[in-house]
């Protein structure tokens, strides 16, 4: 049950962040100029060796024998959910703004090089989720659940994997009757439900 649970946990976390993230419009920018499965497994790739490479990094820490130190490393998780869906819902800065540029500018010159999209795809994935609020969620959703790795990872490719389809077959559609603001409520309530659940199972329970 644990390994279905994780399964459709990391699957939902890791879906809703990225709809409308730059992944989505570098995919969206490719999607005429190469099959749709060498896309979408450019997107698999890159999600293993980011997400993947976080949750098994995570699971390591996870197992660790020290308890005490588990007990710190569960609370300092899940406060950093809290803390994602939590900023998520504050005002954009201009240094936010400046920092989303340049990684965007970022892909957009990779994008011009004349190498396969599988290769370029997977490259930005890699380097462009370091950091990110979805691969620090893969990091805390490793140490909690050590024993669902292969869970926790199939459900963060298929997430992503899911979410750049979407972008890949139905993007000018969705971009029309979706509104962005919303996806981005809802990921940031995800996150805060699963920091607040999280905490109170660590402390209390």
């Amino acid at each position: 049950m644990e390994l279905i649970s994780t399964f459709f946990l990391s699957f939902f976390l890791v879906f809703l962040s990225e709809l409308g993230d730059k992944t989505q419009l570098l995919v969206l920018s490719f999607s005429t100029k190469d099959r749709a499965k060498n896309i979408l497994l450019g997107v698999a790739v890159g999600t293993f060796f980011s997400h993947g490479l976080a949750i098994l990094f995570g699971s390591k820490l996870g197992v660790l024998e020290n308890d005490t130190f588990k007990a710190y490393l569960e609370i300092f998780t899940y406060i950093s959910f809290l803390a994602f869906g939590l900023i998520g819902f504050l005002p954009k800065k201009e240094n936010i703004k400046n920092t989303s540029s340049q990684k965007s500018s970022f892909l957009s010159k990779l994008s011009n090089f004349k190498i396969s999209p599988f290769i370029i795809i997977a490259i930005s994935i890699i380097i462009g989720e370091l950091g990110d609020k979805t691969f620090l969620a893969s990091l805390g959703l490793g140490i909690n659940y050590p024993n669902c790795k292969i869970s926790l990872i199939l459900g963060s490719i298929m997430g992503m994997v899911l979410s750049n389809s979407l972008a890949l077959f139905f993007g000018r559609f969705l971009g029309n009757k979706f509104n962005p603001k919303i996806i981005n409520i809802l990921s940031n309530i995800l996150f805060i439900v699963f920091g607040i659940v999280g905490l109170i199972n660590s402390v209390f329970l």
